[in-house]
């Protein structure tokens, strides 16, 4: 697992801002910091940036780096 960030598209910034805006409660799949896949179900509470790096919080103020995400709603962010 890299620590280093790989910038995400447009695209999924834009899917994810999309869940945001309609609270609607998804599965997400991601690569946790120990390299292990998790799957959550969740809603989008925000998305931002620091320190050039992208990340969403859920509902439950669960902190995801958008690079680790691997699927939203079973689609892969490769994908998009």
């Amino acid at each position: 697992m890299t620590n280093h960030y790989q910038p995400v598209g447009c695209a999924v910034q834009r899917i994810l801002s999309g869940y945001q805006q309609s609270g609607q409660l998804i599965e997400l799949v991601y690569r946790d910091e120990a390299g292990q896949v998790q799957t959550i179900h969740e809603v989008v509470r925000d998305l931002f940036s620091r320190a050039g790096e992208d990340f969403m919080l859920t509902g439950r103020g669960k902190l995801v780096r958008l690079d680790h995400l691997l699927l939203v709603n079973g689609v892969p962010l490769e994908a998009t």
